[in-house]
């Protein structure tokens, strides 16, 4: 990578649409499509958390009190409840972020989510981007970061390359005065949490997100949390209306976070790199028709370089198989797509289907 190439300030977002998610690939067809557009675990969430979900429900008409949820997700974490702040879905963390932190020079390392920067945005801040390059892998080269940024986010599994960052390298971004922000919503998909930052109270200003939508599948009853110094942790909470999470979701909170569903979910970890090595061992039999992989992938989605893809997605959406146009991530354009990893019957399914919208070139 060029380190001298000072990153692209783009002030004005330039031609992506940084609201652009996954669900829109799949909202018109509905369940016509089978769905390697989101990145939520397929079959979830499972009976047992639906059942410990719907018996909170009789406590209702009382106003949610989040006390025990913070404390399970502080255990869970080796930290202190202070430095816990619940929200609903990691999204809400982002405009928290954009809205109570003063940053004079906010840069957002991509391709990644594009909710960061739209928040950072939406709050009138001028947000520089960090673009990683293709040729490099993605990855991530931390003097790419300009020095004078006091705010940098970046995301660990990167969504949506794919790509596991170095944990070393990512804290290397850290900086007295700065803050660094690391979204982890995808590392519990990640065998062993390996460069989990999150726990570490070493590294100046780091502000930790994590999701409990993607592995749990409650991307409908929004549940997240950040992880950061006690003092960022109550500005965050300040501006946050009150009860911000609701008692169905703090009840997920707790029961996710306990040593029976971290079990479950370092077994669905291991699922998922199986099954992502099988998806990728037929997506190279696609080589000859210009189809590139983005590896090592070490999250629960692949990101696809091809020719024609727009065209491709089309015929593909034809066949019943919905997935997610990469063109609305900076840094990337419209030969790119991205493939959320199914179990091995679905991911054959989707090869032949791929290999007749191929063949329709």
């Amino acid at each position: 990578m060029d380190t001298h190439t000072p990153p692209r300030t783009d002030p004005v977002g330039g031609a992506h649409d940084l609201r652009h998610h996954g669900d829109a690939e799949v909202r018109d067809g509905g369940s016509a499509l089978v769905d390697l557009a989101v990145n939520v675990r397929a079959d979830t969430p499972p009976a047992w958390l639906r059942e410990h979900i719907a018996g909170s429900l009789s406590g209702l008409a009382a106003y949610p009190d989040g006390r025990a949820a913070r404390a399970a997700v502080a255990a869970r974490h080796g930290l202190p409840a202070e430095r816990v702040l619940l929200t609903a879905g990691a999204a809400e963390a982002f405009v928290l972020l954009a809205r109570a932190l003063e940053a004079r020079r906010p840069v957002v390392v991509h391709p990644q989510f594009t909710e960061p920067e739209a928040a950072l945005r939406d709050a009138g801040h001028t947000v520089g981007r960090v673009l990683l390059r293709e040729a490099d892998g993605f990855r991530l080269d931390p003097a790419a970061v300009p020095e004078d940024a006091d705010l940098v986010v970046i995301g660990n599994p990167t969504n949506p390359t794919s790509v596991l960052h170095p944990a070393a390298a990512v804290a290397g971004l850290a900086r007295p005065g700065r803050t660094l922000v690391v979204d982890e919503a995808f590392m519990d998909a990640v065998p062993g949490e390996r460069e989990a930052l999150a726990g570490r109270t070493d590294v100046p200003g780091l502000v930790v997100l994590r999701s409990l939508t993607k592995t749990w599948g409650l991307a409908g009853l929004r549940i997240g949390y950040v992880l950061a110094a006690p003092e960022v942790v109550a500005e965050l909470e300040r501006a946050q209306p009150l009860w911000p999470v609701s008692t169905p979701a703090l009840a997920a909170a707790r029961a996710c976070v306990g040593s029976a569903a971290l079990a479950e979910a370092a077994r669905a970890a291991d699922r998922i790199a199986a099954d992502r090595a099988h998806l990728i061992a037929g997506l190279r039999d696609f080589a000859a028709h210009g189809l590139r992989v983005v590896e090592p992938a070490e999250g629960p989605f692949v990101l696809v370089r091809l020719e024609h893809a727009a065209a491709v997605r089309d015929r593909l959406r034809a066949l019943g198989y919905a997935v997610r146009r990469g063109d609305t991530f900076p840094g990337l354009d419209e030969r790119w797509l991205r493939l959320a990893v199914r179990d091995r019957g679905t991911v054959d399914g989707f090869l032949s289907a791929l290999e007749r919208a191929l063949k329709a070139d």
